[in-house]
């Protein structure tokens, strides 16, 4: 995530999101994930490659991916969207004029663009700032959380062992409800594991053995470094 801001009063959060691939919707790769952060998206800027790279057809990757958008959540399809064609640099005049009047043909603004250079970008950036500003405001989303007493099933047993200074593992039998579905890289998905951490007393006695900042904190498959 990034912040573009193209003026003092004109900013605006934008994701860079990953493609999707076929299947994202059932969940493959990492489709549930990359499709949770999209919803949470105002407005959807679609790259595509439009010189046809490596034998690709545009104008079926366009269509796959908001198939895949569709089928995880159809109101994801009515999102508005601009498209961005990538890669003019390697496509013909004919090509991008091409992939141009069919996007347009379905109601989509186009924008050609070359990346590394910053060609169209500006152009780009102007719109989306443009359609933002029309839009409505951002959705707030709230948590859903499992209740603590419902995650620790009366039970607050937990075990930490030090296997080497600075290295603390915790194990628990109810953490892995915590664990189940948790995306490392949401903000509040950590908020939570943070809040289970410290509610369970964890966080206190982990202090007690002697942890630093720095040091590291092993729960599952989930490493972090303790930072005060």
């Amino acid at each position: 995530m990034g912040v573009v801001r193209l003026r003092d009063d004109c900013s605006f959060v934008i994701a860079d999101i990953p493609g999707l691939i076929d299947g994202a919707a059932d969940g493959a790769g990492l489709g549930f994930a990359f499709l949770r952060h999209i919803e949470r998206c105002r407005l959807l800027v679609h790259l595509v490659d439009v010189s046809g790279f490596e034998g690709r057809d545009p104008k079926a990757d366009f269509a796959g991916i908001n198939d895949e958008m569709k089928k995880f959540n159809p109101a994801l399809a009515e999102r508005p969207q601009i498209v961005a064609g990538t890669k003019i640099d390697l496509a013909s005049a004919q090509q991008i004029a091409d992939f141009r009047h069919w996007v347009e043909q379905q109601g989509y603004a186009f924008y050609p663009i070359c990346a590394p250079i910053g060609e169209g970008t500006g152009e780009l950036m102007a719109a989306v700032a443009e359609a933002l500003a029309k839009l409505p405001p951002i959705k707030e989303y709230e948590s859903e959380e499992i209740p603590m007493q419902q995650v620790m099933a009366g039970s607050s047993d937990f075990q930490i062992t030090m296997p080497e200074p600075g290295y603390f593992l915790v194990e628990a039998a109810w953490f892995p409800k915590v664990l189940k579905g948790l995306d490392v890289e949401d903000y509040e998905s950590l908020e939570y594991l943070q809040r289970v951490l410290e509610g369970s007393g964890i966080i206190k006695r982990l202090l007690e053995m002697g942890m630093q900042a720095g040091d590291t904190v092993s729960v599952y498959d989930i490493e972090f470094e303790y930072i005060p």
